[in-house]
């Protein structure tokens, strides 16, 4: 569990503005300490199951603030994810684009309509 000095130091030093308490950018950094304290939990701890299933919904959530975040501001993810050390898994480019059939298969599907 997360002390209260400790949130309100990662609050201090990822917020946007002064009254700043709720923001995407806090919100993922306290649960990526959360999800590093969970992490070190169960490596001792490995048939706590109930703490298991609480990491994988922390760390569902964080990926979800991720998306919204790479979304609306996609410098603020950018930094967010190098200060926090977060490892991203790389994109398939050809799903984001359009995939544009090559000449070959334009050829091709031409040939075999006609």
């Amino acid at each position: 569990m997360m002390n209260k000095e400790l949130k309100e130091k990662i609050m201090k030093k990822y917020r946007t503005h002064d009254k700043d308490t709720g923001s995407a950018n806090i919100q993922i950094a306290i649960l990526t300490e959360e999800i590093k304290m969970l992490t070190e939990h169960l490596q001792k701890h490995k048939k706590d199951f109930s703490s298991r299933r609480g990491l994988v919904g922390k760390i569902s959530e964080r990926r979800k603030l991720l998306r919204y975040l790479e979304k609306h501001e996609p410098e603020n993810h950018e930094s967010l994810v190098k200060k926090l050390k977060i490892r991203i898994p790389k994109k398939i480019e050809s799903a984001k684009e359009e995939i544009e059939p090559t000449k070959e298969e334009i050829d091709e599907l031409e040939a075999g309509v006609v």
